[in-house]
């Protein structure tokens, strides 16, 4: 398992369909999820506590009034293109949940999101460096004193 961190939310125009992004330190899990889960994430991220609990949160007070809270999240598997996901309680008891469920909770109850490491291995696409992370003098140098006999041809 590896840890990620929610690294954003997307909207494809073309097809009107929302990405969650997980990230970790050069790769990015893309699971696609619905509206509701997309605003619950966005507006934990944001910091709004709404005055009245919203359904992840209401989750979140029962688990915490039952004395079991969540200390972790994992993205277990990926089966026909499906992400599943648990919550991992404090007692130690693992609940199903789809993985934009768990995110929202996560967020909420500031708790890890781990990943399978099979799953980012299927899943997860390299992110690719920054300009920052790319030395384009040391390239041009490089160039400039190379020829063709360094990579053993004439």
């Amino acid at each position: 398992m590896r840890q990620v961190s929610v690294s954003g939310i997307r909207m494809i125009e073309a097809s009107n369909e929302i990405v969650l992004l997980l990230s970790d330190e050069r790769r990015q899990l893309p699971i696609w999820i619905g509206s509701p889960e997309a605003a619950a994430i966005a507006l934990s991220q944001q910091g709004y506590v709404p005055s009245r609990p919203l359904t992840h949160d209401l989750l979140l007070n029962v688990l915490e009034a039952l004395g079991a809270p969540c200390e972790r999240v994992e993205v277990t598997s990926l089966v026909d293109g499906v992400f599943y996901a648990d919550l991992v309680l404090a007692s130690g008891q693992r609940v199903a949940c789809r993985p934009s469920d768990a995110v929202a909770i996560a967020l909420r109850a500031k708790a890890p999101i781990l990943v399978a490491d099979e799953v980012l291995d299927a899943a997860a696409v390299v992110e690719a460096p920054s300009e920052d992370e790319v030395d384009v003098d040391a390239f041009r140098a490089f160039l400039d004193e190379v020829s063709p006999e360094d990579f053993g041809q004439a």
